[in-house]
Parts: C-alpha cells; sequence; structure tokens
C-alpha cells in the first residue's frame, strides 16, 4: 500500500512539472513591401502553438487562407498564385528555446529560438532569438525573423518582381495560457 501510495504521488509530482502552455489565438504577421509601392502585409490572428515549459520545446501551425489582407486581390494572389494554399494549405515550425528553463523567468527574458519552418511542403533552419514575458499567469513569447521567397521554391513572377521585397519580414506575437 506504501508502494502504490508512493508511486501516485510521485506521479503526481510530476505531471504538476510538466507544464504545457498554448493558444489558438497567436498572431503571426508578415512585410515584404517595397518603398514606393503598395505595402504587401498581411495578419494571421490564429497560429496555433504549444509550448513546453519543462523542455523550451515549441510548435506552431497556422493556415495560409488564414492570412488577412488590406487588399482582396493581394489575398487572393497569395493564396492561389504564390502559396499554392489548395495543395500546402498550412506552415508549421518545431523549434526549441535554447536553455529554457521556466523557474528563471521572472518578467522578461530573452532566449534564442532555432527550428524548423516548413512551407509549402518545403524546410528551412531557423535561427533567432525570441523573448518570453511572464504577464500573470500568461506566457507572451515574441519574435522576428527573415526569411526568402526562393527559400520555400516561391516563385515571383517577373512582372511584380519589383514590388515584392527580396527578404519578407516575420512578426510572431502570442499569448499563451497554461493546458489544463
Amino acid at each position: 500500500m506504501k508502494k502504490a501510495l508512493f508511486f501516485l504521488f510521485f506521479s503526481v509530482s510530476i505531471s504538476g512539472f510538466s507544464q504545457t502552455y498554448f493558444t489558438r489565438t497567436g498572431t503571426t504577421d508578415f512585410k515584404a513591401s517595397v518603398t514606393a509601392f503598395e505595402p504587401v502585409e498581411a495578419t494571421n490572428k490564429s497560429t496555433t502553438v504549444i509550448l513546453k515549459t519543462t523542455t523550451g520545446d515549441l510548435a506552431a501551425q497556422l493556415f495560409m487562407t488564414a492570412f488577412q489582407f488590406r487588399v482582396a486581390l493581394m489575398q487572393e494572389h497569395f493564396n492561389e498564385n504564390y502559396m499554392d494554399s489548395n495543395r500546402h494549405p498550412k506552415a508549421v515550425f518545431r523549434g526549441k528555446l535554447a536553455d529554457f528553463n521556466f523557474t528563471e523567468v521572472s518578467i522578461q527574458k530573452e532566449y534564442n529560438l532555432s527550428g524548423t519552418l516548413t512551407i509549402r511542403g518545403v524546410k528551412k533552419e531557423i535561427n533567432t532569438t525570441a523573448t518570453v514575458t511572464l504577464d500573470g499567469d500568461k506566457i507572451i513569447l515574441s519574435s522576428k525573423f527573415t526569411v526568402a521567397p526562393q527559400d520555400f521554391d516561391i516563385a515571383i513572377p517577373k512582372i511584380v518582381r519589383k514590388k515584392i521585397a527580396e527578404n519578407i519580414h516575420i512578426t510572431l506575437n502570442y499569448e499563451l495560457v497554461e493546458k489544463k
């Protein structure tokens, strides 16, 4: 009986330390604008993100069609001509916050974030930094990095090549809550 109680207590203790935080309303923005032309930018407010606080493992997924553009025609071209969203409906990131220690995050701390970003079935290694902030019972994670369309085999037609930046700036803002 004592062994059973010890095992039960040990199991409950370990699961108490295994915290997972998540969101389904994370915000992912991108900007591919060139000065003197109409801004090429969009926001996706339905990124799903999971963070394991015991390991720093991070996974994110978003649907390409959820990006909202200011101009409807841009959104149509983005999904049909560039992203081929019917064949490749989502983007996925799997990575890790290096040396992440949940107990050391007091108010705000910066971590190295590395992992694999998959868009249109093409994988690219990403290395950047992420800022993690505690806000009550929430974790706020933000990061910025740059990719190029050719990294993901995205062909930009010659007729619009000068209107789209060579590098696309991606900004992540995720407010995560503990998964219970």
